[in-house]
């Protein structure tokens, strides 16, 4: 079934319902707002094309998606891949990559691919996660820490030794502003979880940046000024050797797009007790990563942090969501300038919190516990996606994942005897 999930919604819809909404759009903005910030960045993008990607990707995912509260737009998955892709072939290469991913998750959800996701293997899902949750607080340090490296490598071997080489740059007051940051954050998720603490202690520690004697760099010291219009659409300049070259690069984006997507609409339905629908899920995310391509933003998916937040905060129907894109850009329109005094310790001591959260610490245990082969499958998949590349890290976690789910099915077979009759 792909029909959206709003135009069921809607037959129903009555004015509490808004209000609910209403407040619960308004609230996930304001924690999409510096999250998009900090994602951009992280991902070697320029910071507004993380809040662009909240606002178009954002409201397509909740105009035709298939959950009632899930929430899109960039997310810490795609840090990693987006680095690399930019890195490589640029960041028109991304914005084309992003368009093919789009076109692929349209086909997935055309040919019903949604239920597809209960034959990816738990292990590998769980093992990318955590490897790109090391990866993200790793590139977060230079700034946590205020160091300024010759050069930042994107490498994770090569990243430690150039951060160690810099480790006389280090300034205590940009790790000042980092721990209040963070301690503010989990003070204010833990007291008032509906409250949107989240720029608030964003705020607090930019602020503290500024009566602290040594300089902190904030967004318009490194980035300038972030803009306060939404850029024209247009399409890409795809050629079919640029299409060639980027079809990795492009599938990558789809799985993760499509895989994240389906998970957090999954664990919304736990928190809501309903019941999504996948294939209008997929199509979703191709048509909002086709849209945030026109607009030259980053890859989107649905987001379970703000999905989650959404939830709490009251939100029942895809309004929500369309209300959550509606803020984003009206802030943008707004108050853009205001953003560009964020303080960049500040900024990576959300992304820091925000990795750690990736890996599920209190999951390791379970995973410890898990046979052998899931042990080993979780593990791979880890250290290829630290020290090798997530797209192999994906591939070989997936073939070897099936192998061993098939090797499974024919050893419980070979123990079956027909009865005799």
């Amino acid at each position: 079934m792909r029909t959206p999930k709003i135009l069921t919604m809607l037959k129903t819809y009555d004015r509490s319902l808004f209000l609910a909404d209403l407040f619960a759009g308004i609230t996930v903005a304001f924690v999409a707002i510096p999250l998009s910030l900090a994602i951009a960045i992280a991902s070697g993008a320029e910071p507004a094309k993380g809040l662009v990607t909240a606002i178009v990707a954002g409201f397509f995912v909740s105009l035709l998606g298939g959950s009632r509260v899930q929430i899109g737009g960039p997310t810490g998955a795609f840090i990693v891949v987006v680095f690399s892709v930019i890195a490589t072939h640029g960041y028109d290469g991304l914005v084309i990559a992003t368009l093919m991913a789009g076109v692929m998750l349209l086909v997935a959800g055309w040919f019903r691919a949604g239920r597809l996701i209960a034959f990816v293997p738990e292990a590998v899902v769980n093992g990318f996660t955590i490897g790109i949750g090391i990866i993200i607080a790793t590139s977060q340090l230079k700034d946590f820490l205020g160091l300024k490296p010759e050069h930042d490598p994107a490498a994770f071997l090569e990243k430690l030794p150039s951060l160690w080489n810099a480790r006389e740059t280090f300034s205590a007051s940009a790790l000042a502003v980092a721990l209040l940051t963070l301690a503010l954050i989990v003070f204010f998720r833990r007291v008032a979880p509906r409250f949107p603490g989240l720029i608030v202690a964003i705020v607090i520690g930019s602020a503290l940046a500024i009566l602290l004697p040594s300089q902190v760099d904030t967004l318009a010291s490194r980035f300038g000024e972030l803009p306060s219009t939404l850029p024209w659409p247009a399409l890409p300049d795809v050629t079919w050797a640029r299409a060639v070259e980027l079809l990795p690069s492009a599938i990558t984006i789809a799985f993760l797009a499509g895989v994240e997507s389906l998970l957090s609409a999954m664990v919304a339905d736990r928190m809501i007790a309903g019941q999504h629908r996948p294939n209008a899920e997929l199509t979703a995310q191709g048509f909002a990563n086709i849209a945030s391509s026109l607009f030259a933003g980053l890859p989107a998916t649905g987001a379970i942090a703000r999905t989650a937040t959404n939830i709490r905060a009251g939100g029942r129907t895809p309004v929500a969501g369309i209300i959550h894109a509606a803020t984003v850009l009206l802030v943008m329109l707004a108050a853009a300038p205001l953003a560009g005094n964020l303080a960049m310790p500040a900024l990576a001591a959300l992304l820091v919190l925000t990795a750690w959260n990736m890996t599920e610490p209190h999951k390791w245990a379970g995973y410890a516990r898990g046979r052998p082969a899931d042990i080993f499958l979780l593990l791979l998949t880890l250290v290829l996606t630290v020290l090798v590349d997530l797209t192999v890290a994906i591939g070989v976690g997936v073939a070897l994942g099936l192998a061993i789910r098939l090797s499974r099915r024919k050893s419980v077979e070979s123990d079956w005897t027909p009865p005799e009759r």
